[in-house]
């Protein structure tokens, strides 16, 4: 006689901790995401130069054994300055993510959630997403004057619309399962249902949706500063390294190159964090 034992059923958690644990995406994602936050915090250790100072014997000077990524037009060292330039992007990118996910997220929830504010509030939501997300940042941004926190409100403007629609959706679902019936039929306010049980379902699709608002961030901080409304001179963020030395292209590339591969570096990074988060947070995912 054969006796079969079966392997206990994963609880949602459990299984989405195994996905992520077999994703390479995720993993690789991680590492990179990871390895530019290092590098960011510990900016000031790792700069081997001070970013500000100017040195105009070592002007345009090329990549060398001294500076690594050579110098722009004032003689700083653009190494020194893409490393302290990640601390600046990130915090522009994880300002904008805080910011996108929490009036995001209240916004979605209420028009998802109480039908009679759901057509007003999707409407105007309809009416900002007319615009491309990047002219929206400009214009903004543009009305408010170039500095960090206005970049910040610029592109959480311009992120929050789509942010909203997805926790609506999210929500739409999840209002309408038999738990959330069984809490209001044991008295549990309206507030309570949302916050204790609905938006637990909505957590998922927005934090992937806000790991794609970190790099999109990240990518309009370097537009702005590209038009000039940007974080003003000498901060020294991706964006306006590669617009302040967009003028040298020719005889000095490395300035903008660097800091155009940080870019690149970064938003990769985001991405496949992204996309290994999605695969581990979908239920249906047979990973």
């Amino acid at each position: 006689m054969t006796i079969a034992f079966h392997k206990p059923a994963l609880s949602p958690r459990q299984a989405s901790l195994r996905r992520l644990a077999r994703s390479r995406s995720f993993q690789i994602g991680a590492a990179i995401v990871l390895a530019i936050v290092l590098v960011a915090l510990l900016a000031d250790l790792l700069a081997p130069f001070d970013p500000l100072r100017s040195n105009a014997r070592m002007r345009l000077t090329p990549p060398n054994a001294t500076h690594w990524f050579g110098t722009d037009h004032f003689g700083r060292d653009i190494l020194s300055r893409v490393i302290v330039g990640a601390r600046i992007s990130l915090s522009i990118g994880a300002a904008t993510v805080i910011l996108t996910g929490l009036f995001g997220t209240v916004i979605g929830a209420i028009a998802g959630f109480f039908p009679r504010f759901d057509n007003p509030i999707m409407r105007l939501m309809d009416a900002l997403m007319a615009f491309p997300s990047i002219v929206l940042a400009m214009v903004v941004s543009a009305v408010l004057g170039a500095s960090l926190t206005n970049v910040v409100i610029a592109l959480s403007i311009a992120t929050m619309p789509h942010t909203a629609r997805i926790v609506r959706a999210s929500v739409l679902v999840a209002r309408e399962l038999d738990y959330v019936e069984a809490a209001r039929s044991l008295g549990a306010g309206e507030l309570s249902i949302l916050f204790r049980h609905v938006l637990v379902n909505a957590m998922g699709p927005l934090i992937v949706r806000l790991t794609y608002v970190f790099a999109v961030a990240i990518l309009a901080e370097a537009a702005l500063s590209f038009v000039g409304a940007g974080p003003p001179p000498p901060a020294p963020s991706f964006g306006a390294i590669i617009a302040q030395g967009r003028d040298f292209m020719r005889e000095a590339p490395w300035i903008t190159i660097f800091p155009g591969l940080a870019i690149v570096l970064s938003v990769l990074g985001l991405n496949l964090l992204g996309d290994g988060l999605r695969d581990a947070l979908d239920p249906r995912s047979t990973m």
